[in-house]
């Protein structure tokens, strides 16, 4: 039987996560391991139970959910704890500091209980969790104004430096990657197996240093490999 997925739960509102947990743990496939009210105790639990998602909502007091987010991120055991952001709003710079911070994706705080837990299992599997509800050209506009990497992380020039250790197949596949295709739409693009693409897009995460899909976007548009589409 597979373990099921552990969920810890991040928001100032002790009445928001009692109805998160009631539906996280109403799930034979996922279970609360805990709750915080803030960042910091965020990233304590985050170590302590080893959950493998974090809901994470973005603004808090004290230290808020950006905060908290790059913390787990550059924590090299935590390498296996994935973050989905909460917020209110959908599309705001907050999303797509977010993102850099090391996110795998977001998602509105009004969104429909069965787009929670689909968006668990999601990251949980290490996808990139983009909310349908943000268009994949308002976050590139954004992504593209944002200039380079905040936190003291890589910046555009050492990530264009790096898609130089890519094959031109690996970057065919990120460009799709950043387009919003799934494994099996790429694979179908390119007319290869759909274990083809996952290869390809695990070698690009590994010379790139992406934890996931959702940082695959981040580079491919910082390094000015894909550029925002203007609608």
């Amino acid at each position: 039987m597979t373990a099921a997925i552990k969920v810890l739960l991040v928001d100032d509102q002790a009445l928001l996560r009692s109805a998160f947990r009631v539906l996280v743990d109403s799930e034979p496939d996922m279970q609360v391991v805990g709750e915080a009210a803030d960042g910091a105790q965020a990233v304590e639990l985050a170590r302590s139970t080893r959950a493998d998602v974090v809901l994470m909502d973005i603004r808090m007091p004290g230290t808020d959910g950006l905060t908290a987010t790059r913390m787990i991120s550059a924590d090299p055991e935590l390498a296996d704890v994935r973050v989905v952001m909460l917020t209110t709003f959908e599309v705001d710079e907050y999303v797509v500091q977010s993102l850099r911070a090391g996110a795998s994706g977001f998602l509105g705080k009004g969104a429909e209980p069965d787009e929670l837990l689909n968006a668990i299992r999601i990251a949980a599997g290490g996808e990139a969790l983009l909310s349908p509800a943000a268009t994949k050209g308002l976050i590139a506009t954004f992504l593209a104004q944002g200039g380079s990497s905040e936190g003291g992380g890589p910046g555009a020039a050492e990530y264009s430096a790096r898609l130089g250790a890519l094959t031109t197949r690996e970057r065919e596949v990120l460009v799709l990657v950043a387009g919003g295709l799934s494994n099996d739409e790429i694979a179908e693009r390119l007319v290869v197996s759909p274990l083809t693409v996952k290869t390809h897009v695990n070698r690009a995460m590994a010379k790139l240093g992406a934890r996931d899909r959702a940082q695959l976007v981040v580079i491919a548009y910082e390094s000015g490999l894909v550029r925002p589409r203007v609608e």
